[in-house]
């Protein structure tokens, strides 16, 4: 026996989905990566059942955790990676910070925000890399902004497939680099996620 037929969706009932799927992120609930792809299929979503899906795995209403019984301000404040004639990775899941200072003195440093859990708000990146190179990787979907100097050296934003969806997440890149590089690569979707997004 069939159900009842779906109903189209609005732009708000599309907008206060993408609101909710911002808020999980928040809650460390859903990855960039996880967030972005959600929230591009947010906005192509013609149907209720299509918007009622991306949210099937979440809470229905925001209930903040404490993380090992601390408050989430600890998300406030600066975390640090540096690599000084050396090397230094984040990747895998890991709880991203609203800021994060990034030194690569003669040395590389990779992060990877793929699979990390997204603070409340905007994420403010600071890199510097003096004889060094700064390597951060962003999912798809997500809206980059590099800004920064390069003195002999350079400051790249890489594999934007097209302008992001209304509403995906920020990540905010100042770049300094001098005899050194930093540079933003997006990775593209799978084809299986290709398909489901389709």
């Amino acid at each position: 026996m069939a159900g009842p037929p779906s109903l189209r969706v609005s732009d708000a009932e599309r907008e206060a989905a993408v609101v909710r799927l911002r808020e999980a992120a928040g809650e460390g609930r859903l990855t960039f990566e996880e967030l972005a792809e959600r929230c591009e299929l947010a906005y192509a979503a013609r149907t209720d059942t299509e918007l009622a899906r991306l949210s099937d795995d979440l809470p229905a209403t925001a209930a903040p955790v404490p993380r090992s019984g601390v408050e989430s301000s600890t998300d406030e404040g600066t975390d640090w990676v540096l690599a000084v004639m050396g090397a230094s990775e984040r990747k895998g899941r890991w709880r991203v910070r609203n800021r994060t200072l990034v030194v690569a003195l003669m040395g590389g440093v990779d992060l990877d925000l793929r699979q990390a859990e997204l603070p409340a708000g905007d994420v403010a990146i600071t890199a510097w890399a003096i004889m060094g190179g700064v390597d951060v990787r962003v999912p798809e979907g997500v809206r980059v902004e590099l800004g920064g100097f390069a003195l002999m050296g350079g400051n790249a934003s890489q594999g934007a497939a097209g302008p992001p969806p209304p509403g995906a997440p920020v990540v905010r890149v100042r770049a300094f680099s001098v005899m050194g590089g930093v540079n933003v690569r997006r990775k593209r979707l799978g084809a299986a996620r290709r398909q489901l997004r389709e």
